[in-house]
């Protein structure tokens, strides 16, 4: 369960306004609040473009140790959501939490239900990492929210997720 997690808590949120920004790395990350309370499961009807958290929930629970990864590049821990953010149209929210700091929340860019692919990562607006100080990451807990309403978790330490 979602009891308590204790650290950095980003929730990557589809379709919810911008809010302030804060500068991680160079980078600028959109923060803003979490969804008002009023936030209903879409109803799960299966559409063949993994839209749906009944598309996207056996593939994230037979991939979950690809979740996350982490890279150490150009003096500084990059941690990639790339696996989450590709199937991010079947979830509501991902929440993660780096190293016992404090909760924030990142957006991902929409989805395209209006084309064929709308999983695509344009990448124009959002990327699908966040920058940390080299060596900083030591642990990350991430609790998926589907659009169905249920939940998965996972907890990786660095060694876990550190590309080669």
């Amino acid at each position: 369960m979602f009891n308590v997690l204790l650290a950095l808590t980003i929730v990557i949120s589809v379709g919810f306004g911008a809010g302030p920004q804060i500068s991680q790395g160079g980078a600028v990350i959109a923060v803003s609040e979490a969804p008002a309370d009023n936030w209903q499961p879409e109803p799960q009807v299966p559409t063949g473009k993994f839209t749906t958290a009944t598309e996207v929930k056996p593939i994230l629970t037979a991939t979950k140790a690809a979740w996350l990864a982490l890279r150490e590049y150009e003096g500084n821990d990059l941690l990639y959501f790339t696996h989450l953010v590709a199937w991010r149209c079947g979830l509501h929210e991902i929440h993660y939490a780096v190293n016992g700091a404090a909760q924030q929340v990142f957006e991902v860019e929409e989805c395209y239900l209006e084309t064929a692919q709308p999983n695509a990562m344009k990448m124009e607006t959002h990327l699908p990492y966040i920058t940390y100080d080299l060596g900083s990451v030591d642990s990350v807990s991430v609790t998926l929210v589907f659009d169905d309403g249920s939940k998965d978790s996972a907890e990786y330490g660095r060694k876990d997720i550190l590309m080669p």
